[in-house]
């Protein structure tokens, strides 16, 4: 594809997706904008109750069937979907672009996880083996068999549409449950080109349907008597409703939240090495990230390492190149729309009137490389001098900024980590072996970074998550996901 070709090159008109066929709402229809641009892209609807009742009822209908077909038969039709993930690769990594924003690297690596959790789901046949054991006593055996449950709701996230939901669906759908996806409705276009290949790929009609809307589509999931279980990626008040909710209906729940992740940067790390990951974790995707590293924490009292440090920190961060990300030479793309851009902006002004020392301001210190409006385009920000009790220290932003803390050992930076009720997504970057096992042994997490930025399970493992960022028992991604869609039925059997 030529530099910044568009898949979407008309308004597209957004159906839902029920009973494998394509469907009109009869909800309002509002307007997705391409926030690089200014321009509408597709017309999406707001569901009604009703519809994501037909969609609930279309899942139902499909599960006995789909429950019956043999777990190899059900992983060919996804060898089949990651053929054509493949085949499309470019076009749904340009879609995510479009419609989110973020540069075309970074979308093309959400395609790639997503396409990686369902090579894993393909096999289904070994990962959903039960267990037997023999003379448990005289002339009993006993058995472990792994059931679906019937139909799971998946509400998925603006900042990675396409690859989110996929951390879930493939694992349910080879389990043989069905599924119904509510995408964010700000970018649903991923969502829908992924129902389209769904359908070419030869799944059987209910099996997966899509519904697209807001609050309503939500709650008509979670008053639904037949949805089992839902699985939620968003912010931490909507994580804990759902989480709640769930628990009054007796549906399964994984409802992953917020973050508010520290990097703790130790004197001895190869600091060239380090600035380059710093730049891609903090301000990578916008900031739109629930993995990003917020608080960037220095550890020791040598002013002249903190000086050099924060000197080659504030020098690459200026340098980024803004701009629309199907430029391939952008860094950073623009935020996903105005208002989170007001939001972010909030929170700068908050900082500046904490006391906080303004390093680099991305209200201002940038270029948007090309004609582009600035609506939705912010630069990199860099807080000094913060302090614990800072709102811009405490409190998710979700946007490019960071804030910059020192502290006099590691026991301190473990601390401050540990004082903030998040737990996603926390790292070191050390060459010492000892603080490096140290910081992973006492750091309260899901996820512990050693060196990395990004601290990104593969498909294989679970994408975990510990106080506030994690509401539930088991997680998405790999054995974990198949233990949720999946109940144990034991098996006690004598012959006389």
């Amino acid at each position: 594809m030529a530099l910044l070709e568009e898949p979407i090159k008309e308004v597209r008109a957004i159906k839902n997706f029920i009973g494998g066929e394509w469907v009109e709402s009869k909800g309002e229809i509002k307007g997705v904008v391409n926030p690089a641009t200014g321009k509408i892209i597709a017309m999406v609807p707001v569901s009604t109750r009703d519809e994501i009742n037909e969609a609930v009822k279309a899942a139902q209908q499909a599960f006995p069937d789909w429950r019956r077909t043999p777990p190899v038969n059900r992983a060919r039709y996804l060898f089949r979907l990651k053929e054509l993930l493949e085949e499309n690769f470019e076009e749904i990594s340009r879609i995510q672009t479009q419609e989110h924003g973020k540069t075309i690297d970074e979308s093309r690596g959400e395609t790639r996880r997503g396409i990686e959790n369902v090579e894993v789901a393909c096999g289904i046949p070994t990962l959903m083996q039960g267990a037997f054991s023999e003379d448990i006593s005289p002339s009993i055996d006993e058995w472990i068999i792994r059931q679906p449950l019937g139909v799971f709701g998946i509400i998925g996230p603006y900042n990675f549409p396409f690859m989110i939901p996929l951390w879930s669906a493939p694992y349910a759908l080879t389990t043989g449950n069905c599924v119904v996806v509510k995408p964010s409705s700000e970018v649903p276009n991923s969502q829908a080109r992924l129902a389209e290949l769904i359908d070419e790929a030869g799944f059987p009609p209910g099996v997966f349907n899509v519904v697209h809307g807001g609050r309503t589509v939500v709650d008509g999931m979670l008053d639904h008597p037949d949805i089992v279980g839902i699985t939620f990626v968003g912010s931490t008040p909507t994580a804990k409703l759902i989480y709640r909710r769930c628990g009054e209906t007796g549906k399964r729940a994984i409802a992953q939240g917020g973050a508010k992740n520290f990097m703790v940067i130790m004197p001895d790390y190869n600091v060239p090495r380090t600035i380059p990951v710093l730049m891609t974790s903090f301000f990578g995707n916008a900031g739109q990230r629930c993995l990003s590293g917020a608080n960037l924490v220095i550890v020791g009292e040598n002013d002249g390492f903190y000086d050099s440090f924060m000197d080659g920190v504030a020098n690459a961060a200026r340098k980024m190149i803004v701009g629309n990300g199907l430029d391939e030479s952008v860094q950073m793309g623009p935020v996903r729309d105005k208002e989170k851009k007001e939001r972010i902006i909030g929170y700068i002004e908050s900082g500046i009137e904490e006391g906080a020392k303004l390093r680099l301001d991305g209200r201002k210190d940038f270029k948007i490389v090309g004609d582009y409006p600035d609506t939705c385009f912010l630069g990199p920000t860099i807080f000094e001098n913060v302090t614990p009790d800072m709102k811009i220290a405490r409190e998710e932003i979700f946007g490019p900024v960071m804030s910059v803390l020192r502290v006099k050992n590691l026991d301190e930076a473990i601390e401050l980590a540990n004082s903030s009720s998040f737990a996603n997504g926390h790292a070191i970057f050390t060459s010492n072996g000892k603080a490096a096992r140290e910081f992973q042994y006492r750091v309260v997490s899901g996820n512990i970074g050693i060196n990395i930025g990004i601290v990104a399970p593969m498909a294989f493992f679970p994408f975990s998550g510990m106080k506030d960022s994690f509401f539930g028992i088991l997680h998405t991604q790999g054995q974990e996901a198949i233990r949720f869609f999946t109940e144990s039925k034991v098996v006690i059997q004598r012959w006389l």
